[in-house]
């Protein structure tokens, strides 16, 4: 007999607030609703519901995490009330999308704008400040010392073929971000790209030699003073949103015939004229102004400056405004050279490390161990949202306190000791990479960052253990139970070919929580059509009508969820085709559908597939094949011990 949901769909809206949902939809894994106010749900009372295996905030939308299958009648369930607009049809995501992003306040527009804009460009500067440092490194005295040599014994040649690597991104970083910004609004990246190379033109005198007097401004018209835009990221950000907007202007009243010549060469004219006309001057004043004002920040006195920006990020990080950082840290690298600012910043990644550690140590619930330990791999390189949401908010506020104040206090020291990165886009381990240009620097950002792990794990074991952690897993009244079992095993195979992704490293903080179950993930090979093919045998239960799930039952009841992309729900289907239909019994290797890779990274969203176990407690061990290796499709991916639990009597407690 099939189940009624109604009561868990009621209960659901009336903690949600049937007055706060604008619209909710769902995909293969969660509800999504669209609110009005977040903070009026009680995120704790919605996890104890019998269906709900948790909760978070993304992408504008608050998403229920329900589990395949069963979300399905849920959402009918909710929908079947009628009292919230429930959202049907192939378009369900896109209306939802466009009902969210009508909710974004101007900062949450501001924070996607940023990101899209900057996160293209974040490698390449990465990668020179490695160059620099290595540079460095390799011309220090002391280290040629070692061999014998001084620094005037390297060749000058040798040392201004070095500076091509080292100095290109920043010579002509406004280039990249007006080609950056041009991409993110839509208009043609080449042409963005020349107007980006027209404000650093070696024929403009440059901004730093007028600025400290070594040469003058072009005097245009014997009155207008012209010169270079070299460092000024605001400038090259407001040149490329006037051009692309002028663009696709152009493009809409332009007849055919003369669209492809004079389209390019208006934009182009227009916009340079704009910005040397004053635009231009007036907004590098601005942002040369905001640049002294961050710096004083910085260096007040006794770590001041730094506890706040140390305390101040990881709140940041939760409200989703940290994207603001990355336009100053640019900013600060071209103008200086050094970034001060992700110094401070990165506190918060090594403190929530020691929060999760002791977490993982002291719990007695596996679930909780299982959660804090994916949550400390994931953040030894970077990704802190398992952390952020499956640890330090998901019990009490204890564990997030931990990780402000001792964040901010290893920021405070690090102002004090004046070190700065020369560079950013690295975070924990691989951020000392950005500190071997100086051996002070990397001296002490090793020594604070390991400390800042220590004393937030010794913060959260003196007073931040939730007590949640504390309780074993299970039914208390069955731990006396004799139990005989049957082991069978299992094995689930790669649905496409590409690299293999352990599941905590994954962007989407659900999956990577291990809240959805046990798997892995496959970076696709092909940039382009990539093929999915069945990853074992079994009956389709779910086909999603976007293309891009789908789920199986095998003919022994293991239940597969194939997951394409983070997100992709919100493509409505554009860059997937389907083969099969939901109740389809299939065999391994037949053929499900494909997805345009290229297509949906154009759209800004992960191609990464996630293969999942979703019924994983049903298993005594699910092993994956190992991390960062290329398996074919067809390959293993998932070694699954079953257990087979018969309980024959209950002894007394």
């Amino acid at each position: 007999m099939a189940k009624n949901y109604e009561e868990e769909a009621k209960a659901i809206l009336k903690l949600v607030g049937e007055n706060n949902v604008d619209s909710v939809t769902h995909c293969q894994t969660r509800l999504r609703f669209v609110v009005k106010d977040r903070k009026a749900i009680d995120d704790k009372a919605l996890e104890k519901l019998p269906e709900v295996k948790g909760v978070f905030y993304g992408s504008g939308q608050y998403q229920v995490i329900i589990g395949t299958g069963v979300v399905n009648d849920v959402y009918a369930a909710i929908a079947k009330l009628g009292t919230v607009n429930a959202i049907y049809g192939k378009d369900d995501a896109d209306t939802a999308g466009k009902t969210s992003n009508e909710h974004k306040t101007v900062v949450q527009r501001l924070m996607a704008m940023l990101s899209g804009i900057f996160i293209p460009i974040i490698p390449v500067i990465a990668a020179t400040g490695l160059f620099l440092g290595l540079k460095s490194a390799a011309t220090n005295a002391q280290v040629l010392k070692l061999f014998g040599a001084v620094p005037s014994d390297i060749p000058a040649s040798l040392t201004s073929v070095i500076s091509v690597l080292t100095d290109t991104v920043f010579a002509f970083l406004p280039a990249l971000i007006v080609w950056s910004t041009f991409r993110y609004f839509k208009g043609t990246p080449i042409i963005g790209i020349v107007i980006g190379l027209m404000l650093v033109s070696p024929i403009l005198p440059n901004a730093y030699s007028v600025a400290d007097g070594s040469a003058k401004a072009i005097m245009l018209f014997g009155w207008l003073p012209v010169v270079g835009s070299q460092g000024s990221v605001l400038t090259a950000l407001v040149a490329g949103f006037i051009g692309a907007k002028l663009e696709l202007f152009f493009r809409r009243h332009m007849p055919n015939v003369l669209e492809q010549i004079l389209t390019p060469f208006l934009t182009m004219l227009v916009t340079f004229a704009i910005m040397i006309m004053g635009v231009g001057p007036i907004v590098h004043a601005i942002e040369s102004g905001m640049l002294v004002g961050v710096e004083a920040v910085i260096h007040l006195p006794f770590g001041i400056g730094g506890f706040l920006i140390g305390a101040a990020y990881p709140l940041m990080v939760l409200i989703g405004i940290h994207q603001t950082m990355i336009a100053i840290e640019t900013s600060l690298l071209a103008s200086t050279g050094l970034n001060p600012l992700i110094t401070l910043e990165a506190m918060y990644g090594f403190a929530n490390l020691g929060v999760a550690l002791a977490i993982f140590l002291r719990a007695r619930s596996n679930k909780a161990k299982a959660t804090s330990m994916g949550a400390f791999t994931s953040q030894l390189f970077g990704v802190s949202e398992p952390t952020l949401f499956g640890v330090l908010i998901r019990y009490n506020f204890r564990p997030l306190i931990v990780t402000v104040l001792t964040s901010g206090i290893g920021a405070a020291i690090l102002s004090m000791l004046n070190v700065a990165a020369n560079s950013y886009g690295l975070a924990v381990v691989p951020s000392y990479l950005m500190y071997i240009y100086n051996g002070h620097a990397l001296l002490w950002y090793t020594i604070v960052s390991l400390g800042t792990v220590v004393a937030a794990f010794v913060a959260t074991n003196a007073f931040a253990i939730p007590k949640e952690v504390l309780t074993p897993d299970g039914d208390v009244e069955t731990a006396n139970a004799v139990i005989s079992s049957t082991v069978s095993d299992n094995k689930v195979y790669a649905p496409v070919g590409g690299e293999t992704v352990a599941l905590d490293q994954v962007s989407d903080p659900v999956f990577a929580s291990g809240m959805m179950g046990e798997g892995m993930a496959i970076k696709p090979a092909e940039p382009g059509i990539n093929k999915v093919y069945a990853p074992q045998a079994g009956t389709l239960s779910v086909v999603a009508n976007t293309g891009h799930a789908y789920g199986l039952t095998t003919d022994d009841g293991m239940e597969i969820l194939v997951h394409l992309g983070i997100d992709t729900v919100n493509l409505k289907g554009a860059p997937f085709t389907v083969a099969v239909k939901a109740g389809q019994h299939v065999n391994q290797g037949d053929l499900l559908g494909t997805f345009d890779q290229a297509a949906i990274k154009k759209a800004g969203l992960d191609a990464t597939t996630i293969v999942l176990i979703t019924n994983s407690k049903s298993y005594a061990q699910i092993e994956p094949v190992a991390a960062d290796t290329t398996v074919q499709a067809g390959a293993d991916l998932l070694a699954v011990q079953r257990e087979d639990v018969k309980v024959e009597s209950v002894e007394p407690a």
